[in-house]
C-alpha cells in the first residue's frame, strides 16, 4: 500500500511581514508549465497576480491525468497556487476591452502564446507599449519571437532533443532520454521569472520598462553547460555516461548487499576518504593503476569493479553510517514516495495543505526559495476556472455590478457561466 506523508497545516506568516514583491500587479496570460512556473515564484513573493484563462476549458494542464483532487489535476494545482483566476473571451470585443484596462495598470504582462497570437489581438508589445511605457512584458516560446522559426511550436521534450541536451542522458549503450520531469520547462520559467525582475531593477533606473524573451531551445542549449562548453573547445562530441559523469569510477549508483546508493567521489581528496576511511583500503590509494585522477581515468572499469565488488559485502546501512562519518558525500537512491517520506523533508517542511473550495484541502509542496526578511506569502490553492472573475474586475478595474452584468450579457466571460465563476473567494 502506498504511503503518503503527513502534510500539516501551515504556519502562517507572522502577521505585518512584508512581501518581496508587494503592490506589484501581473496579468497572466499564460500555460502548461514554463509560464505558470514563472508567475507561480511572482505570486508566492506577494505579487498580485491575475491569470486569465479562455472560459472554453481554461489552461490545459486543468485537464491533465496525473491525478486530481476536487475536480483539480495536480499539474494545475502544482504551478498555479497564489494566483486570481479570471475568464474572459478573447474573441469577445468586450472581453478585449476589459483585457486591455487590465495591461494599462499592469507593472508585468507574462504570455506563452504561439507567435503571432498576441499580436492577431492587438496584445502584443508593441501595441500596448504607448498606453503603459513602464510595462515589463515577457514573451516565453519555443524558439523566439523573432527569426525563421519564430511561428514554430515547440515543447519541452522537442527542444530536450533538438539541443543537444537529451543526447547526453541514458547510458552510452542505449538511446537518448529525456528527463521524466519537465526540466527545460521548468528552468524556462525560473529564468523568466530572472529576467522580469532584472527588468523590474532596470526600470527603476531607467524610468521605462521593456520587452524581455526566454526560449525553450535557448534555455535547453544553455543547459548543456560545460559540455557544450568542452565540446566547443575540443570539437569531440560529448556521449552519454549513465549515472557516471564522464564514466567516472568513484561516481554513480552502486549496490550494497541489500540495497542502491548513490555516491559522488568527485577529487582526489574525496577518493581518499573512501578509499582509506570507509574501505580501509589504503592499498587502493598507493596502488599505481589508483593513485592520481589520470590513472584512475585510464583503468576507470578496473576500478568500479573493485568499488562494487567490496560495497556488495556489507548492508546498505552500515555503508551509509561509515560514509557519513568519513564526509563522503552519498544518498539513498529514493523512489518518490520514500522521498517525500523522507526526514530530510519533514526538517525542512517541505511539505503541507492548504484549503481548497472543491476538496476541502489539497497537497502542497512549499517553494524552494527562502527569505527571512520578506517570506513567502500564505498559499492559496490554485483557482477555480473564472474563480475571482467579479472579485478582481470590482476591485483592480472598479467596475460595478451593471458594468459586470453588462460584459456577462454580452459573452465577454463565456457563452455560460464556468465553474467558480464570478466567486470572491480569496
Amino acid at each position: 500500500m502506498p504511503v503518503r506523508p503527513e502534510l500539516p497545516e501551515r504556519t502562517p506568516r507572522a502577521k505585518g511581514e512584508p512581501t518581496a514583491l508587494d503592490g506589484l500587479l501581473v496579468v497572466d496570460f499564460t500555460r502548461v508549465v514554463a509560464g505558470p512556473a514563472c508567475t507561480q515564484t511572482l505570486a508566492d513573493f506577494g505579487a498580485e497576480v491575475i491569470k486569465i484563462e479562455n472560459p472554453d476549458g481554461g489552461d490545459d494542464t486543468r485537464a491533465y491525468d496525473h491525478a486530481e483532487i476536487g475536480g483539480e489535476s495536480a499539474a494545475f494545482l502544482s504551478l498555479n497556487r497564489n494566483k486570481r483566476g479570471i475568464a474572459l473571451d478573447f474573441t469577445n470585443p468586450a472581453a478585449l476591452e476589459v483585457v486591455r484596462e487590465l495591461i494599462a495598470k499592469a507593472d508585468v504582462v507574462v504570455e506563452n502564446f504561439s507567435g503571432g497570437v498576441m499580436k492577431k489581438f492587438g496584445l502584443d508589445y508593441a501595441s500596448v507599449q504607448p498606453t503603459n511605457p513602464r510595462l515589463v512584458y515577457c514573451s516565453i516560446s519555443a524558439y523566439g519571437r523573432e527569426g525563421a522559426y519564430a511561428l514554430r511550436p515547440g515543447f519541452d521534450p522537442i527542444t530536450q532533443a533538438e539541443s543537444g541536451f537529451m543526447s547526453l542522458n541514458g547510458f552510452a549503450d542505449g538511446p537518448p532520454v529525456r528527463t521524466g520531469p519537465p526540466i527545460v520547462d521548468l528552468a524556462t520559467g525560473m529564468s523568466a521569472c530572472n529576467a522580469i525582475l532584472l527588468a523590474l531593477m532596470a526600470r527603476e533606473k531607467l524610468g521605462r520598462g521593456q520587452h524581455v524573451e526566454v526560449a525553450l531551445f535557448d534555455i535547453a542549449m544553455a543547459m548543456t553547460a560545460f559540455y557544450g562548453m568542452a565540446y566547443l573547445i575540443s570539437g569531440e562530441n560529448p556521449g552519454r555516461f549513465g549515472n557516471s559523469p564522464n564514466g567516472s569510477p568513484t561516481v554513480g549508483l552502486f549496490e550494497a548487499s541489500d540495497g542502491p546508493l548513490y555516491m559522488a567521489c568527485a577529487n582526489d581528496r574525496l577518493v581518499r576518504r573512501l578509499l582509506v576511511e570507509v574501505f580501509e583500503r589504503p592499498d587502493l590509494v598507493t596502488d599505481p593503476r589508483f593513485d592520481s585522477r589520470k590513472t584512475r581515468t585510464a583503468n576507470k572499469d578496473e576500478l568500479r569493479s573493485v568499488i562494487a565488488g567490496i560495497f556488495k559485502q556489507d548492508k546498505l546501512e552500515n555503508w551509509m553510517a561509515k560514509m557519513k562519518k568519513a564526509n563522503v558525500p552519498v544518498g539513498y537512491l529514493r523512489t518518490v514516495e520514500q522521498g517525500f517520506n523522507a526526514p530530510e523533508a519533514r526538517d525542512r517542511r517541505r511539505l503541507s495543505q492548504i484549503p481548497h473550495p472543491t476538496a476541502g484541502s489539497v497537497p502542497n509542496i512549499e517553494p524552494p526559495v527562502q527569505m527571512r526578511s520578506t517570506p513567502v506569502v500564505d498559499p492559496v490553492a490554485a483557482p477555480l476556472l473564472g474563480q475571482h472573475t467579479n472579485e478582481v474586475l470590482r476591485r483592480t478595474l472598479r467596475y460595478d455590478d451593471r458594468r459586470l452584468a453588462a460584459l456577462a450579457e454580452a459573452g465577454a466571460f463565456g457563452k455560460a457561466p464556468s465553474k467558480g465563476a464570478g466567486q470572491d473567494e480569496p
